[in-house]
């Protein structure tokens, strides 16, 4: 580990690796931007799909990348990112590597805001987004509440968020079936998450949230590395843990409804995402970058994918990260019983 020192008498201390990885999935995610801007019905090439950005290409070019395909990426790589962040403060605070908010509740919890406007409210897509941010946000404080007895333990979270995990899905079936068809399709649609027909006004809100949220989860990394080795460690360190806890809980809550709310529910990229990065980086602590810029990596590469490779159909991104997430999560488990972790 090395000091850097940034301009105005600022340093910080980092891994060469971990800012090797950083910087490689950054460019690694930005390039299949680009790949992908130009996938389509009308095809572009990389070179021609940057000078359009650049604001140097013909004008059927400019509209197709900045107006129809652009913002698409843009949301896959905010997306992508938030649920990153979420799912390395999740697994961070419970200490166990199922803590993930698509396995303890929270994306449920969204899907069911998102369905009681669909279904009872007819909405349009902003009412639409913002119930699932609502849905989300309740949920996460639900689940919060009911585990906590004298703090929060990681294992009593996990438990009780599995369990609001089942209750919430029984409640999406259940509005499934008090809904007209047309809803029921619409809801359908929805709960597969997807990135089809993204524009402008999905990237403004989440931009502007995971530009605010960013910082406040970054400046209590270290609170949070401290909070890994155990309360009573943390404690006599200095951390105030129930604070932190909570302010993290709410900061990873509002980044994955917010992720939800623009794009639906995207399986397991929050749980895959902060794992494969803390083994490139092979660094102690959330990885909380380092989870972004992988979480943004998979999802842009993930939609290419689900476009490209099963010929004329193309899939919903989330249908492709469902099936290979939940190899990942069955490989996990057995991991983690062979080493006796569960």
């Amino acid at each position: 580990m090395k000091a850097i020192r940034i301009p105005g008498g600022l340093s910080f201390r980092a891994e060469p690796r971990a800012l090797a990885v950083i910087c490689g999935l950054t460019v690694l995610a930005l390039a299949a931007g680009v790949v992908l801007i130009g996938t389509g019905d009308f095809s572009i090439g990389p070179a021609d799909v940057v000078s359009s950005l650049l604001g140097s290409g013909t004008p059927a070019q400019d509209f197709i990348v900045n107006e129809l395909r652009l913002p698409r990426v843009l949301v896959a790589l905010l997306v992508g990112a938030s649920l990153g962040i979420s799912g390395a403060l999740f697994q961070s605070i419970s200490r166990n590597p199922l803590g993930s908010p698509d396995v303890i509740g929270f994306g449920q919890g969204s899907s069911v805001g998102a369905l009681t406007v669909i279904v009872f409210f007819q909405g349009g897509a902003v009412a639409v987004s913002f119930g699932a941010l609502v849905g989300g946000l309740a949920t996460g404080i639900a689940v919060y509440l009911l585990a906590w007895k004298k703090g929060v333990h990681g294992y009593r979270l996990v438990l009780v968020g599995i369990g609001a995990a089942a209750m919430l899905t029984a409640c999406i079936h259940y509005l499934l079936t008090k809904s007209t068809l047309v809803d029921a399709t619409r809801a359908t649609v929805w709960l597969t998450g997807s990135l089809d027909g993204r524009d402008w006004a999905q990237v403004r809100p989440l931009f502007v949230l995971f530009v605010v949220l960013l910082p406040v989860v970054l400046g209590y990394g270290r609170p949070l590395r401290m909070l890994e080795m155990g309360d009573d460690a943390a404690y006599a360190l200095g951390v105030p843990v129930q604070r932190t806890r909570t302010v993290l809980m709410l900061g990873a809550v509002l980044l994955n409804a917010s992720a939800t709310a623009a794009a639906g529910p995207i399986s397991f990229v929050a749980l895959t995402a902060p794992q494969l990065a803390r083994r490139l980086t092979r660094a102690t602590g959330p990885n909380i970058l380092a989870s972004a810029c992988m979480g943004a990596a998979l999802l842009v590469v993930a939609d290419w994918a689900a476009q490209r490779l099963f010929g004329e159909s193309t899939l919903p991104v989330g249908v492709l990260t469902g099936m290979v997430g939940g190899v990942y999560l069955l490989w996990l488990l057995v991991t983690e019983r062979r080493a006796g972790r569960i």
